[in-house]
């Protein structure tokens, strides 16, 4: 193989890595979105690519968007809109620490 081969098999694997690191991180955040949804969306990207030898962004687009589209898809409605509210409350939680500690600071 030819030094110009490997260089160009090394930086697209890590093209698919990096993609892959992006998809997993941004599905993770969707709202109701488990361990078990991240590894079977995982496992499916990753099946795929290695039968077709595609690049996930040629076969997926965005990693982003694409998180975005699988957490509807596997995620149940009600559980996506429990994790909303969890997150709001959380969200809330969070900004009334922050004025208390705004205040303690004075």
């Amino acid at each position: 193989m030819a030094k110009k081969d490997q260089t160009t098999d090394a930086a697209g694997e890590k093209g698919r890595e990096k993609w892959m690191a992006r998809f997993q991180v941004r599905l993770a955040m969707q709202p109701g979105v488990d361990r078990a949804v991240v590894l079977q969306a995982v496992k499916h990207v990753t099946a795929h690519c290695a039968d077709t030898g595609e690049h996930p962004r040629t076969a997926f687009g965005d990693p982003d968007a694409y998180a975005v589209q699988v957490g509807a898809r596997l995620v149940p409605a009600d559980r996506r809109a429990r994790g909303r509210r969890n997150n709001a409350v959380m969200n809330a939680v969070d900004t009334v620490r922050r004025r208390a500690g705004d205040v303690a600071g004075l």
